[in-house]
């Protein structure tokens, strides 16, 4: 009789530049909205914690900001959390846009990345861009020439092409080991972080120029009762100019963002909300440590 596969489990970060699609690809592998998703740069701004529990492996993701210059203390602070995610992992994603030329941009996350003894498999993401297909076997040659990868995958994080041969590429790299998490567990971060990044997504989808890197999301006040969830957030922005903005003429703005993240937070929560959303005006807020430390999920889970 054929004995049974060990089980495999382990730690897997999702490294790559802004817009590369880190957040859509821990959805899509994780099977559940846990990271938001826009157009902008820099959306995520930690680190979030996503679990595939599949009968012959467990697969911890960690999804990070992207790779990028740092302006500001939470820029600083963003690139602290993606070194972080080097340590410590069985193994790394690169994830690059297919679609895109690769620029200097490209070679620094290759040498950021090349810094670890993880091995490194290099995700080649967005293929249903390409118009051309060809692209993508000189694309995986010029990162070769940088770095020897432990693997080139092609997929459309989006479409879904490719995520079968991702998962299985990574578990066949994990060590054996324990199930770390229950069965039904998919991430770590609290409710209220979660709320309050439903409201910055659609803060980041429904305006533009400045607003979306200004914006920062707290939720003040959560009261449960059987039947409804009552949620009070405010979003800071740093200029008067950004509140008028969001709030938009006759409140239309805010009301337009209120609705669509209280609509979401009802099918992710699996209950009637009512959303409670003020702006306010907090001068120069990526700068303020104390305030940094509240936006932190961690903070809120009581794990710092």
């Amino acid at each position: 009789m054929t004995e049974p596969s060990a089980f495999r489990s382990g730690f897997v970060s999702i490294l790559g530049r802004p817009n590369a699609g880190k957040s859509t690809l821990l959805n899509a592998v994780v099977g559940a909205k846990i990271a938001i998703v826009a157009d902008k740069p820099q959306t995520t701004r930690t680190s979030i914690q996503g679990v595939l529990t599949l009968p012959e492996a467990q697969i911890v993701f960690l999804d990070t900001p992207g790779i990028h210059k740092t302006d500001s203390l939470i820029n600083k602070r963003m690139m602290e959390t993606v070194r972080a995610a080097l340590d410590e992992r069985d193994l790394l994603l690169l994830l690059v846009d297919a679609s895109r030329k690769f620029t200097v941009e490209d070679e620094h996350a290759v040498s950021l990345v090349k810094r670890s003894d993880t091995p490194v498999i290099l995700v080649l993401n967005k293929i249903d861009l390409c118009r051309e297909k060809g692209v993508i076997l000189p694309l995986i040659e010029r990162y070769k020439s940088l770095y020897e990868f432990a693997d080139y995958i092609p997929v459309s994080a989006l479409a879904g092409d490719g995520l079968e041969v991702l998962r299985k590429e990574i578990v066949a790299r994990l060590p054996e080991g324990p199930k770390y998490f229950p069965d039904d567990h998919v991430t770590d971060q609290p409710e209220r972080f979660m709320a309050a990044e439903l409201v910055r997504e659609k803060v980041l989808r429904l305006t533009r120029q400045e607003v979306p890197h200004a914006v920062a999301v707290q939720v003040e006040g959560w009261e449960e009762t059987e039947k409804l969830t009552r949620i009070y957030a405010t979003i800071h922005v740093e200029r008067e100019g950004q509140k008028g903005i969001l709030i938009g003429t006759r409140g239309e703005m805010l009301k337009r963002i209120g609705t669509l993240a209280r609509e979401e937070m009802e099918r992710l929560f699996g209950c009637k909300v009512f959303l409670d959303l003020r702006v306010k005006v907090l001068a120069e807020w990526r700068q303020k440590p104390a305030f940094l430390d509240l936006l932190d999920w961690r903070t809120m889970a009581g794990k710092r």
